[in-house]
């Protein structure tokens, strides 16, 4: 009887303590917990290369980021390389896989995903200064291990829901809510395996796909993290037979 009311005791000790902290409290120990943002400030291009392996298959995914909001993301197989980029203001894309080897402009809808992508430190590194707001939505959990979750709501309208693990303070879990001309898409990512590089905390396994159909996921082991490295705003400039189009469509 003792030991319950002793193991009640602290589970209620814990929870007060837990739901006595703020959203802005839980965004700076998870900042500091990835390095402190000294650190992260100090990054100014970020490399990456994985496996993919979806439904089966294989690939090799490679993504770049450069400040301040530039994003490039491949997919390799088979001799082709699909690719989407976002110049700071356009997003265009190749996808060889369905036969359109040409690039060509992406849509407004299409961009979503990658514009999160393109937030070059996350969303909740200056997020008020981004136009986000976060709220603290207590306890939940994750594959049976408590986490603390957090809502982020981007300037656009979309919701990123945060899990962070509360003892590191680390993203375990990720849940995005895109608006999309009335219907809402769901996707989650389940992340692991932290490492250093140049003093941050990456996450190194990523499994991600439809919230709800987990079946469908994707999953990606990044073998190489690089930052700081040679990169160039030529690298995801709009190519030159899509500028006349960007243009007009501006």
């Amino acid at each position: 009887m003792r030991y319950w009311l002793v193991l009640l005791l602290a589970v209620v000790c814990f929870n007060l303590h837990a739901n006595s902290q703020t959203a802005e409290e839980l965004v700076n120990k998870n900042i500091e917990a990835k390095g402190g943002m000294d650190k992260i400030k100090a990054i100014k291009t970020w490399r990456m290369t994985g496996q993919l392996i979806v439904s089966g298959i294989t690939a090799t995914q490679g993504q770049e980021n450069m400040r301040p909001n530039f994003v490039r993301e491949t997919i390799s197989l088979q001799g082709m390389t699909a690719v989407q980029a976002y110049d700071g203001s356009t997003g265009w894309q190749i996808q060889p896989f369905g036969g359109r080897k040409d690039p060509e402009l992406m849509g407004e809808d299409d961009m979503r995903d990658l514009l999160i992508d393109s937030d070059f430190d996350g969303p909740l590194v200056d997020y008020k200064a981004k136009g986000n707001t976060v709220e603290y939505l207590g306890h939940d959990i994750v594959d049976g291990d408590d986490a603390l979750r957090l809502k982020v709501t981007l300037k656009n309208g979309d919701i990123i829901y945060y899990y962070l693990d509360p003892d590191t303070y680390l993203e375990i879990r990720k849940e995005t809510q895109e608006f999309i001309r009335g219907s809402v898409r769901e996707n989650a990512s389940d992340l692991g395996s932290y490492k250093a590089v140049g003093g941050v905390m990456y996450p190194f396994s990523i499994a991600s796909g439809p919230k709800n159909d987990p079946t469908s996921w994707q999953t990606v082991t990044v073998e190489k993290i690089e930052v700081n490295v040679p990169l160039d705003a030529s690298d995801f400039a709009l190519p030159a037979s899509l500028k006349k189009g960007a243009s007009k469509s501006q």
